[in-house]
């Protein structure tokens, strides 16, 4: 894994609200810019991420000034990785824990983390975390279901057995002593109603180690990964974060979800800018996701 460097005048790296550096003459307009990145090379394959947590990222290839630069494709989290992996994209968000697996350039500065509850990564259990034996998950993001297994077994000391399933949460407890939802589909759940016990994974994490939770990031091929591309990622980060109330409307309504589930999600649990802090948390959660796969190997 390698994080490609975009950084200011202090040498830190930046997040997507920070002012992009101009990329030609001073003075020139911005759009113009962005043309000329399109016309130097062709458009690339970007994969993103279905879920509502994405579309901030990708305001501004969709409406702003970043838009026809790319050519854009929406998957679940395991399918923009499967995309990169057999070279069908040359850029994706990809789960934290595809790090583990391909060799990718990081885009910094911008992803989706949380730095508590993220609400949209549930474990849902009929009993108490130390003694579920058998997981049912949704395998739509595999940091999720890392996320799950080290949790698990860390915090509580429990090493299910997993297996995949659709998220129907009747359904996946009558195949086993817990839930795990992520996604779009455990917005539409209720925890507070729910009765059975609910671990919300963001909090889990953070309570556990004190760092933020990192689930995904832009990645791509080495070669992909420019500064000029990076600059561009950062704005259409930054074009979507400055119209925050515009994506409440739509999405809300795309979604079927109400406004104020929409605007609490993308404002009290997301992170999308991403600081030392969030990579220094992301690096420990891949440290211990390879630690849980050896653990898992030494005992087959």
């Amino acid at each position: 894994m390698r994080i490609h460097t975009s950084t200011g005048s202090e040498g830190h790296i930046r997040s997507c609200q920070e002012p992009a550096v101009t990329l030609f003459q001073a003075g020139k307009p911005r759009l113009l810019n962005w043309a000329l990145i399109q016309t130097r090379q062709p458009r690339l394959r970007v994969c993103a991420v279905s879920y509502l947590n994405t579309t901030p990222l990708v305001w501004g290839m969709l409406h702003g000034p970043q838009r026809d630069l790319f050519d854009l494709e929406f998957r679940i989290p395991a399918g923009c990785a499967d995309q990169l992996a057999s070279g069908a994209a040359d850029i994706g968000i990809v789960p934290s824990f595809e790090l583990t697996k391909q060799d990718l350039e990081v885009i910094p500065g911008t992803g989706i983390a949380c730095h508590g509850p993220v609400r949209s990564i549930l474990l849902i259990s009929s009993r108490p975390a130390p003694e579920i034996r058998s997981l049912a998950a949704d395998t739509s993001s595999r940091t999720s279901v890392e996320l799950a297994r080290v949790i698990l077994g860390r915090k509580f000391g429990a090493r299910p057995r997993f297996l995949a399933h659709e998220p129907d949460l009747e359904a996946m407890l009558r195949k086993a002593d817990a839930a795990l939802i992520i996604g779009d589909p455990a917005l539409r759940i209720d925890p507070a109603r729910l009765p059975y016990h609910v671990y919300d994974l963001g909090a889990e994490w953070c309570e556990m180690t004190g760092l933020p939770m990192v689930f995904a990031v832009w990645a791509g091929r080495r070669d992909a990964v420019t500064t000029g591309i990076t600059e561009a990622f950062l704005e259409s980060c930054r074009y979507g974060r400055e119209r925050l109330e515009a994506i409440v409307v739509t999405e809300a309504a795309r979604r079927e979800f109400s406004p104020d589930l929409v605007r609490e999600y993308l404002t009290r649990h997301i992170i999308h800018e991403l600081t030392e802090r969030d990579y220094l948390g992301m690096e420990l959660f891949l440290e211990y996701a390879r630690e849980t796969a050896l653990k898992a190997d030494s005992s087959v």
